[in-house]
């Protein structure tokens, strides 16, 4: 396997990229597992970006039970993660990644055939749960591995996790492109697509994911949750950046809707997509560089939560113009842009601290939780936000009060983030 992976390279050019650099330094494994983030969100991807158009138009869903829908999705994914992280601690890595893509091949080929409210739910819990198995077991090991990659002396750990980001992007770039070119068929094609890009991630991991991860302890006892319950620092942590993900969540559900007002319908939509992941792909690894040579970990969560309330803000200003066409989608445009932005400063540094915050052997627990009240705030957030959108207020009122939500969240980003480190990666509590 090692022999095998050894040779995933970029060609080295005149002048490496940070991209390659960082790359060149990675073990075998990190490789795969960055990989692995790449494959899923294509197979993701390739369906998500176009599930609120199906629910509100082929199904026929209210504007409040769409935002529910996908808000449970994220839920069932992101609020069970803290499952799978506990899970992966005892058992490890490979069993979760095996069983999420199987549950995950499951759930796709079921919401592809789901006509009804129940089974599209049932489709998308399962979804949700297939990721909340997977991500938690790559998450998790990209951290420790990352900090293993800093003390030997390659770099900050956040370059490793900003790949994670960039890779993943990848995929987010190139889903939803397959998924526009699918639903020239119809809705069940992408998601059938989407079952088969799992199938090919299930054959590879089965072959190539290591049994046993040299340096890895599986979790012994039951304690952990009550130490995670009163660490304070990590709980502020986890509503900052669950805050955070409400916002990117409206790339599902508040921008569709202004698409759709602009240019009578969503052909538009997955470029926007595919601009979002195309930033994270090119300048992920410059913008973190260059934050982590002027930021500390809490001044970039906080700079990337100001850039998006900024994102939110434009598309309010310009609404009451009620500017149609080609035109119309600047705002949309300048929107998307700023929150991958935000997003490219919040989340390495966010998957940064997490490890300096977590107890020894509970990496997974930690990560897990962190998604965890991530999704519980985005299952609350979205049937909310659903709901406004419908409400018939002024055209600029939802973009304010969503603009609104990220300046109130920099107040909960924790003081001190190197505080942490100086406790030598203990968790505290204070």
């Amino acid at each position: 396997m090692t022999h095998l992976l050894a040779r995933i390279r970029f060609r080295r050019p005149a002048a490496k990229s940070p991209r390659r650099r960082t790359w060149k330094h990675l073990s075998p494994l990190l490789r795969l597992l960055i990989l692995t983030q790449l494959a899923f969100n294509i197979g993701f991807y390739a369906v998500l970006p176009f599930l609120a158009e199906h629910l509100g138009t082929a199904i026929g869903m209210a504007g409040w039970m769409v935002g529910f829908v996908l808000g449970l999705r994220t839920f069932s994914q992101q609020g069970l993660f803290v499952v799978g992280g506990w899970l992966v601690d005892r058992y490890g890595v490979r069993p979760l990644v095996l069983a999420g893509c199987v549950l995950r091949i499951a759930g796709f080929a079921w919401l592809g055939y789901a006509e009804q409210t129940w089974a599209v739910i049932g489709a998308v819990l399962l979804i949700g749960f297939a990721a909340a198995l997977f991500s938690p077991a790559v998450e998790s090991e990209v951290a420790r591995q990352a900090v293993v990659w800093e003390e030997d002396g390659h770099g900050p750990r956040t370059r490793v996790l900003a790949l994670l980001s960039a890779a993943g992007q990848a995929g987010a770039f190139v889903g939803p492109l397959l998924g526009a070119l699918l639903l020239a068929v119809d809705f069940r094609t992408a998601c059938l697509a989407g079952a088969a890009v799992f199938v090919l991630v299930l054959a590879g991991h089965a072959r190539l994911m290591p049994q046993h991860i040299p340096g890895r302890v599986p979790a012994r006892g039951r304690g952990g949750v009550r130490a995670l319950l009163t660490n304070r620092r990590f709980l502020a942590l986890c509503c900052a950046y669950g805050s955070y993900l409400l916002a990117y969540n409206q790339l599902y559900l508040a921008l569709p809707d202004e698409v759709q007002r602009v240019t009578g319908s969503q052909s538009a939509l997955s470029w926007l997509f595919a601009l979002s992941s195309l930033l994270v792909v090119c300048v992920q690894l410059p913008v973190t560089r260059w934050a982590g040579d002027r930021l500390d970990l809490r001044r970039s969560m906080s700079a990337g939560l100001l850039l998006i309330a900024a994102g939110f803000a434009v598309v309010a200003a310009a609404r009451p113009a009620n500017v149609t066409g080609t035109a119309g989608l600047l705002p949309a445009a300048v929107f998307v842009v700023l929150l991958t932005l935000g997003q490219m400063l919040i989340v390495p540094a966010a998957r940064a601290w997490v490890p300096d915050l977590a107890e020894d052997g509970r990496l997974g627990l930690y990560v897990g939780a962190l998604s965890s009240v991530s999704g519980l705030i985005v299952l609350i957030g979205s049937s909310a936000t659903g709901s406004l959108l419908d409400l018939g207020l002024p055209p600029a009122v939802p973009w304010l009060v969503l603009a609104a939500l990220p300046l109130l969240a920099i107040t909960l980003v924790p003081p001190r983030p190197e505080a942490a480190e100086r406790t030598g990666g203990r968790p505290e509590t204070d």
